[in-house]
């Protein structure tokens, strides 16, 4: 079971991004997906997190309104996209997948499976 990010780069401040996190061995529907960050000298944070039940998505307050997360289960990837992005959203981003439960969404040792990064830096 893999959740791989890609999509990162640089972007400049208002700009816009897109993240895809690919699956394998399981699909869009088996277990809820999150997306996570952590910048340099910062713990990781929960960043969005979708239902796999009913595809509900939450965000952590500072992206509300500016990120969005979808799945595509043709592709079967789930997407972030980012819009309006600050200096503050630089930090690499992971997604993981199957929460463990007895704990928050936006606490990282709530969730199962993860893959590798993307960096993403905004800056002018």
């Amino acid at each position: 079971v893999q959740a791989a990010a890609s999509g990162g780069g640089l972007v400049q401040p208002e700009g816009s991004l897109r993240l895809s996190c690919a699956l394998s061995g399981f699909t869009v529907d088996s277990y809820a997906i999150a997306w996570f960050r952590q910048a340099p000298g910062k713990e990781r944070e929960g960043v969005s997190c979708m239902s796999n039940n009913d595809g509900h998505t939450w965000y952590v307050d500072s992206v509300k309104g500016r990120f969005t997360m979808s799945g595509d289960n043709a592709k079967n990837t789930v997407d972030l996209r980012m819009n309006s992005m600050r200096p503050e959203d630089t930090a690499v981003y992971f997604c993981a997948a199957e929460r463990l439960g007895g704990t928050k969404w936006t606490d990282p040792k709530g969730w199962h499976y993860w893959g590798q990064g993307t960096q993403v830096t905004v800056s002018s």
